[in-house]
């Protein structure tokens, strides 16, 4: 062993010497080789420039423009389940381990690869390339990345107001493969593309390309939509009126072909307990999603709210499903500091804090979700959320976080049948929502829980 780590450093060192060699006779000579060994004839110089929490690498002639997005999460979660009949598990998580490099390319070329290592597992989060028209205000991307519905989903954890976004965002994709096209000026922006499969991780992708050999099952695609209307949009105050559309034929990346299925945590990641599940619907032939979205900011203060109602459409003979949700929210910035707008992306980016030394942000939710279709007796629960927090923005690459939530079940919230949602005529805890004795409305298993954030952008 030792012989090896003997052998290993002189290796080390041999290398370290030659590097600074060949540094040094390269850096006396004129030609320059790039990474695959070709002679560089033309060489333009480097600035570095530090914007808005970003460091950027831009070349001198401003053709060409880098920068870094590295985000770190580190979470915990405390749960009051003293009085409840779920047990919930305390705990610290790194909830974000994010790496991404951006670049626009002679003005108009985009590209941007994100990557997420959270979890001891590595997750493609955005891969695309696009294609910027700054004068006509247009831009068309392909690639992998979120689908243009629900505000809330398409903002960047970097710049969400709470911790954990709402139940209703459970309704809208993540991230697609697709192509997308967007338009947009002061007063209006439209979004619109073609989306295909889902492929975050290993899991899915190889169950869905295995669906597609072993049945010849199509992988499914999606036509999805916005139109932003925003009739006031100056500096320090902005109305946005939007809606979101979809239309979404079942895609292989489902547990099983022809299904929908809606399984959520309660607003935290650290209980891994499911309490809303519809189970996985069968025959299905496609759904719909239609939302709406109303927001407004006027200096220190900010308001936002969406809903979004899916369709499931299913094959003859059986019943088709339909579930909602919504969420309300108001935020503060307590020292006098600005909340800022993209109108490209039709949402709230960066806070701009109102004193040297950071902003307090305080910051109030209500959520509600309803997966029951009696209808369709499918009955997958309902939650009402309430949700504070706290804030400190100590500068644009660092905050931290507080936020305390009562989530609010049903009897029907009992985890697909593996969760106590009340209590038997005996006065036991039951799984069983029919054997619920609590009058309506009184069901389910309710607790609170406080859950911190440390978060720091490089």
């Amino acid at each position: 062993m030792k012989t090896i780590k003997r052998s290993l450093m002189a290796l080390l060192l041999l290398a370290f010497i030659l590097g600074g060699k060949l540094a040094s006779a390269q850096g006396n000579d004129t030609v320059r080789y790039d990474a695959y060994g070709r002679i560089v004839k033309a060489r333009t110089p480097v600035n570095t420039e530090y914007w808005s929490g970003f460091l950027t690498f831009e070349s001198k002639n401003q053709d060409m423009r880098t920068w870094f997005d590295l985000r770190v999460n580190f979470d915990g979660a405390h749960y009051f389940d003293k009085n409840t009949m779920n047990a919930l598990g305390d705990g610290l998580t790194i909830r974000r381990l994010r790496f991404a490099m951006k670049t626009i390319l002679y003005n108009h070329w985009t590209g941007e690869v994100d990557l997420n290592f959270a979890g001891g597992q590595l997750d493609v989060k955005d891969a695309f390339i696009g294609y910027l028209s700054e004068k006509n205000k247009y831009y068309f991307k392909a690639g992998y990345f979120k689908e243009p519905i629900s505000m809330e989903t398409t903002t960047t954890s970097r710049y969400q107001t709470f911790i954990e976004e709402p139940f209703m965002t459970e309704f809208a994709p993540a991230r697609q493969l697709g192509l997308n096209f967007s338009k947009w000026d002061k007063s209006y922006l439209v979004v619109g593309g073609v989306h295909f499969n889902d492929v975050e991780n290993l899991e899915v992708t190889t169950y869905s390309q295995n669906v597609n050999k072993a049945s010849g099952t199509d992988e499914g695609y999606s036509l999805t939509g916005k139109a932003v209307f925003r009739p006031i949009n100056k500096d320090n105050k902005l109305i946005h009126i939007g809606i979101d559309a979809s239309y979404r034929t079942p895609k292989t990346s489902w547990e099983f072909p022809n299904t929908y299925r809606v399984s959520m945590r309660d607003m935290t990641n650290i209980s891994r307990k499911k309490f809303l599940d519809t189970d996985d619907i069968p025959n299905v032939e496609s759904n719909v999603l239609l939302g709406g979205e109303l927001a407004a900011s006027y200096k220190n203060i900010k308001f936002a709210s969406e809903y979004l109602l899916t369709k499931v459409n299913r094959k003859e003979g059986f019943e088709n499903y339909q579930a909602s949700g919504l969420f309300a929210s108001v935020s503060y910035l307590v020292f006098g500091g600005l909340y800022h707008y993209n109108d490209e992306e039709g949402e709230f980016t960066r806070v701009e804090r109102g004193k040297k030394w950071g902003d307090i942000e305080l910051a109030f939710r209500f959520d509600y979700i309803d997966l029951n279709d009696t209808k369709a007796k499918i009955m997958g629960g309902s939650a009402n959320g309430y949700t504070g927090g706290v804030t400190y923005h100590v500068n644009p690459n660092v905050k931290f976080m507080l936020n305390y939530s009562y989530i609010d079940h049903d009897r029907y919230a009992n985890g697909k049948g593996k969760l106590y949602c009340g209590t038997d005529i005996d006065g036991n805890p039951t799984t069983d929502y029919t054997k619920v004795t609590e009058a309506a409305g009184k069901g389910g298993d309710d607790y609170g829980l406080i859950q911190a954030r440390v978060e720091i952008d490089f």
